[in-house]
């Protein structure tokens, strides 16, 4: 049965990103990781951002809670937390703006907006138990006791569907799965309910029915705090079966921005179009090859002077792609495309 979504009402509007860059200084050169990214996130939607490694997706996603590695920065951009209160008042911060290790952002992050990272291993302590690490989030942003953060901790850890919630919660988490160890991570992420949750692909390194299981958690907990998800992936099957609207970006920039059933049924960007062809589907042959997409991804030190899919388009306008970096062409309805060929369409 076909989901029936809802258009997002800025009422809603939980975040903004505009013209965001984030620069790498190397010693070989400037990496422009994120280059002029613009996008929203609305409560109780899910933004998918979707693309091939090294696109900038999950710095992107790093950015808004200032967690980008050295030497990488924000040169330049906003990102606009609108936090709503129960009074319907809401109040603005440029994330953008603030330190990492700031006061006002260590209130935001984790508080107000929970990540979700790649690779559990790297993000747990292999030498705290489960229930030091979630406690830890209660008490420094809820500011409760001890047995008050165990008892919500437990819970916590029931309602993302761990088993033995108790005897897990004094577990170390060398001892559980990759899907439990992924459960643990959304528990410390929403244990204090936020308004936001970031999912940097959170499911790369499961098997295909832990996924799914992970995928579908993730459904019922946005539906039970009625938060907003950014969700990263690569996978466009990912995409298809969560996502209210879709980022697709390209070598640091937003190629195509939308509703997802538009992105799917009617793509606008050459790369889009192309992402989707390499999809197989029920009717697939299998003795015809998908379609691959020509080519490779340019060299991030020596970017294409136009656009940056030029290289590999078969789309091209000659005289004009290589040389121009198309602005962002409004598609309607919220919708963005950055393509010469809807430049006529965008003027008329």
């Amino acid at each position: 049965m076909p989901v029936e979504r809802q258009s997002p009402s800025s009422e809603d509007l939980l975040l903004e990103v505009r013209d965001l860059h984030v620069h790498f200084p190397l010693d070989e050169g400037t990496v422009k990781a994120v280059a002029g990214v613009d996008f929203d996130v609305y409560r109780n939607r899910t933004l998918c951002v979707v693309g091939e490694s090294g696109c900038g997706k999950s710095v992107s996603a790093q950015s808004i809670l200032q967690l980008v590695d050295r030497p990488g920065r924000i040169v330049q951009g906003q990102i606009r937390f609108h936090q709503h209160d129960a009074d319907g008042g809401v109040a603005v911060t440029d994330l953008a703006g603030l330190r990492s290790s700031g006061r006002a952002m260590r209130a935001i992050r984790g508080r107000h907006i929970g990540m979700v990272f790649q690779e559990p291993n790297t993000s747990l302590s292999p030498i705290h138990t489960v229930g030091n690490q979630i406690s830890e989030v209660i008490r420094l942003h809820l500011g409760v006791d001890e047995d008050t953060a165990r008892r919500q901790g437990i819970e916590m850890l029931e309602r993302v569907g761990i088993a033995r919630p108790a005897q897990n919660y004094d577990a170390y988490t060398f001892e559980l799965s990759g899907g439990m160890r992924q459960r643990v991570m959304i528990a410390m992420a929403l244990v204090c309910s936020p308004a936001l949750l970031i999912a940097d692909e959170p499911t790369t390194a499961l098997d295909v029915t832990t996924q799914a299981q992970i995928m579908s958690l993730l459904q019922e907990l946005q539906a039970d705090f009625g938060m907003g998800v950014m969700l990263i992936t690569h996978d466009l099957g990912v995409v298809a079966e969560m996502a209210d609207d879709v980022v697709v970006m390209y070598l640091g920039q937003v190629a195509e921005y939308g509703d997802v059933d538009r992105i799917f049924h009617a793509p606008a960007h050459p790369y889009t179009k192309a992402l989707l062809r390499s999809i197989p589907n029920l009717d697939f042959d299998q003795d015809i090859r998908l379609d691959s997409i020509r080519g490779m991804v340019p060299d991030p030190f020596h970017r294409p002077a136009g656009c940056p899919f030029g290289p590999r388009c078969d789309e091209v306008i000659e005289g004009r792609c290589e040389a121009e970096n198309p602005p962002a062409f409004s598609l309607g309805e919220g919708g963005s495309v950055r393509c010469l060929h809807y430049e006529e369409v965008t003027l008329s």
